[in-house]
């Protein structure tokens, strides 16, 4: 067997886990919309029916202080509408173990009712929350209590209780947050008192016969957070109190260092839950950055952890196991960590999805059935809209010819590669090669196809997917010699000197201001330069394992300056959960941010803005030009004008900023309706 550990069972006594993985909680917004239940059923049962060992769910709210007008739990009526779920991952997978994770968000909540053990505000909250009085504790114990006896009663298998990332329970943890001076605050005895409390009278209410998991936050990435004796004593304790599983998590949502984006290294965290697990007798679950299984395997061979959560990978591909098991892992569409479409879309209050799977959270809209009428289809351009259709297509039986200039797939991904941190878009690469063989699609690299050999083909159906060009903007000297486009740069194909202006600073200019500005071994690659570059100390785990440590940046050996012409902060348009990480990684490399520019011309001197209405000259010895791109239609227009019907699809259909996440999407539906 490849895989030993990781598919391996694991008894808890009065249960099996069929394998040791797990599919981690991630709230999908599925749990409040209308028609949300049918929609989570299909969701959760196509992952049950692939061979997970276990699901967690989302976070659902014990009552209404803690859910804003969210998912809650709270009575019999609220309890029953999930039995369509639980039903239906029960059928797909008879074996399958799903617990519900009850999350009270404590000061975090988006409401005026938010609650907290002290009226201590979160940096990234709303409101400043309700310090609790002892009835108002007791009422938080009895309302998660009572939430894990109605998920008993809705047929789940067990519930996972949250007591980290900056959520009422943590927030009892830490002494920063927790200023009582009564029995639930002041020494950590006390301040653990809330947690274990919960879990005894939960264990005290359900039974022995049901899953309790306690989720912690084995390092909380905070400026005096808890000291690993105090992990280590919770742990413990909650043994003690009668948990079946701790489930281990890292960082709060306000802390200062990236734990899920993909710049973070494979699997960073696992030696924190290894060193747990060694202080305890029950079993423990490790997450964060594992998404292919010989990273899962790595992980339970090397003992960090007993079980592995992965909640954006099985978004990616509803398949994972299954294709683990028959030893298919070259066809997993990987998670590649961006996570533009599943905790952008959540923190912005839409409905969760995934880049590389648009069909994440849609299985009862979008489906890939068989083609009643299959067709002869060109796909013209290998990008990421070109590869998603064709294969969608291909999958659905057409027949699928794949045409593409260059020499080889991928399109804007083959920059996206090149930057550092983005090397996991070499595996959404590698997914496409494979499946464009697997599907049996005629791929003809370095091949520009025009309207004759496509109308002498015969196709019933022309895609055209040719992309974008880059914008060349109207200003004074812009063929000068110093200026260059962003595509050379990333390619290598350009020479960039010392003193560097950018302009544009969307998603293009910051990663252009990535590539030139890193020095050394990739920070994706390599778990100590991350360690160093965002100050977390692995070795010695201080409070929060950051408390006294500074980041280590080696500032650029290049004088960078990054432009642009809105008012607005250089980088507000990035991803809400990665763009503040790019901003500080740039700043501490020292990278110069000007908003509210006005472009006058480029000479010998370098680019002359105006800034305030005031003039100024960057000497720059190379201009970046990163400004945009515009549809390339020339074939499309070809096309048409010889009376042929075509669609556009991805850049070529729009190109107001190089968006994946779109192209795949839009391509992907049409596919299926094709």
């Amino acid at each position: 067997m490849k895989y030993p550990k990781l598919l391996e069972p694991l008894d808890l006594g009065f249960t099996t886990i069929k394998n040791r993985s797990i599919m981690g909680s991630m709230h999908t917004g599925l749990e409040e919309m209308d028609g949300g239940f049918e929609r989570m059923a299909a969701y959760f049962a196509e992952r049950a029916a692939n061979n997970i060992g276990m699901i967690i769910t989302g976070g659902i709210a014990p009552n209404e202080e803690s859910s804003g007008h969210g998912a809650k739990m709270s009575s019999e009526e609220e309890a029953d509408k999930h039995r369509m779920v639980t039903d239906a991952v029960h059928k797909a997978g008879p074996e399958v173990k799903i617990c519900m994770q009850i999350l009270h968000p404590g000061p975090l909540a988006p409401t005026s009712k938010a609650v907290a053990p002290s009226a201590v505000k979160s940096r990234i909250a709303r409101n400043v929350p309700i310090e609790l009085d002892k009835a108002g504790v007791q009422k938080q114990i009895d309302d998660h209590v009572k939430c894990a006896v109605m998920a008993q009663k809705a047929g789940y298998d067990g519930v996972e209780i949250i007591g980290s990332a900056g959520y009422l329970i943590s927030t009892f943890l830490v002494q920063k947050t927790n200023l009582r001076e009564d029995e639930y605050g002041g020494s950590y005895e006390n301040r653990m008192r809330f947690a274990l409390e919960i879990v005894e009278q939960t264990r005290a209410a359900v039974g022995d016969e049901f899953i309790i998991i306690f989720r912690i936050a084995a390092m909380d990435m905070l400026d005096g957070g808890m000291s690993w004796e105090e992990i280590t004593t919770l742990g413990q304790s909650l043994e003690k109190a009668g948990v079946t599983i701790i489930s281990t998590h890292f960082t709060w949502h306000e802390s200062a260092v990236p734990t899920i984006a993909t710049m973070v290294p494979r699997a960073a965290f696992t030696s924190v839950t290894g060193r747990l697990r060694k202080e305890v007798n029950v079993p423990v679950i490790t997450s964060n950055r594992i998404n292919m299984p010989h990273v899962a395997e790595e992980v339970l061979a090397r003992g960090d952890a007993d079980l592995v959560s992965m909640a954006r990978p099985l978004l990616a591909d509803s398949e994972f196991m299954r294709k683990t098991v028959e030893g298919r892992e070259d066809e997993i569409n990987t998670c590649i960590a961006c996570n533009q479409a599943c905790l952008d879309h959540t923190f912005s209050g839409k409905l969760t999805t995934c880049l590389v799977n648009p069909r994440a959270c849609h299985e009862t809209i979008l489906n890939y059935e068989p083609a009643q009428a299959p067709q002869k289809i060109a796909v013209v351009g290998a990008g990421p809209a070109g590869l998603a259709y064709a294969t969608v297509a291909a999958g659905r039986g057409h027949d699928v010819t794949l045409f593409e200039a260059s020499s080889e797939i991928g399109g804007q991904f083959n920059l996206a590669k090149k930057v550092p941190g983005k090397e996991e878009f070499y595996e959404t690469l590698r997914y496409y090669g494979r499946m464009i063989d697997v599907l049996g699609i005629d791929l003809r690299l370095q091949t520009r196809a025009d309207t004759a050999m496509l109308k002498n083909e015969g196709f019933e159906k022309i895609i055209i997917s040719t992309g974008i060009k880059p914008r060349t903007p109207e200003i004074d000297g812009i063929n000068h010699p110093k200026v260059v486009s962003y595509i050379d740069v990333i390619k290598g194909e350009a020479e960039v000197g010392q003193k560097v202006a950018i302009i544009g600073a969307g998603g293009i200019g910051f990663d252009v201001c990535e590539l030139i500005s890193h020095s050394g071994p990739s920070g994706a690659l390599d778990r100590d330069v991350f360690a160093a570059e965002w100050g977390v100390d692995f070795e010695n785990h201080p409070r929060g394992g950051v408390t006294g440590v500074e980041p280590v940046v080696a500032k650029s050996d290049r004088e960078i300056t990054l432009l642009q012409r809105k008012d607005s902060r250089v980088g507000a348009g990035l991803g809400k959960t990665t763009g503040w990480t790019h901003r500080i990684t740039l700043t501490r490399r020292g990278v110069n941010m000007i908003n509210g520019v006005e472009y006058v011309k480029i000479d010998d001197d370098g680019l002359h803005i105006l800034q305030g209405g005031q003039p100024e000259i960057i000497a720059a010895d190379t201009i970046i030009i990163c400004a945009g791109q515009d549809p390339l239609r020339d074939l499309f227009d070809d096309l048409i004008s010889e009376g042929l019907s075509a669609e556009l699809i991805g850049g070529a259909f729009e190109a107001k900023e190089l968006d994946a996440k779109a192209a795949i999407n839009q391509a992907s539906y049409l596919a299926a309706a094709a």
